[in-house]
């Protein structure tokens, strides 16, 4: 039997995601999520804030989705599991990364101030709804 191994994270994109192929027909997706905690400073009373950073992995059709529509900026909401690489380094030092697996992301809406990017915006609705209206193999390929 699984230990259960489940995270979920909201935040947003640090920088662009990058969709690489390492085997062909195998597509994997990675991106940087902040994720913000605000509390108050018991001894003071005033607002701290904690930024986290995480690391996210998706693959095949989510893989394809995450690249398309996530940039830097944007929200995100992974649903995943916690994964951990080891290796040994070139001295010969355990080495080892924790990130996260992401089996489903929800796309926020992009947030655009400016009067151009208000236009971009609308093409944007647009882009989205022709995605909506494809079928997709699972719910989790493409949420909005």
């Amino acid at each position: 039997m699984n230990n259960l191994n489940s995270i979920i994270i909201e935040g947003n994109v640090v920088r662009n995601a990058e969709l690489s192929e390492p085997m062909k027909g195998f597509k994997v997706c990675r991106f940087p999520v902040a994720v913000n905690r605000y509390t108050k400073n018991p001894s003071n009373g005033e607002t701290m804030d904690e930024v986290s950073f995480f690391d996210v992995e998706s693959y095949g059709k989510i893989a394809e989705s995450c690249e398309k529509y996530l940039s830097k900026g944007r929200g995100v909401r992974v649903v995943g599991r916690l994964k951990q690489n080891r290796w040994k380094d070139d001295s010969g030092k355990n080495q080892s990364k924790i990130y996260i697996v992401a089996e489903h992301v929800e796309y926020k809406p992009k947030v655009e101030s400016s009067k151009k990017d208000e236009n971009n915006d609308s093409k944007n609705q647009s882009s989205i709804e022709k995605v909506k209206d494809k079928s997709f193999e699972k719910l989790e390929d493409v949420v909005f």
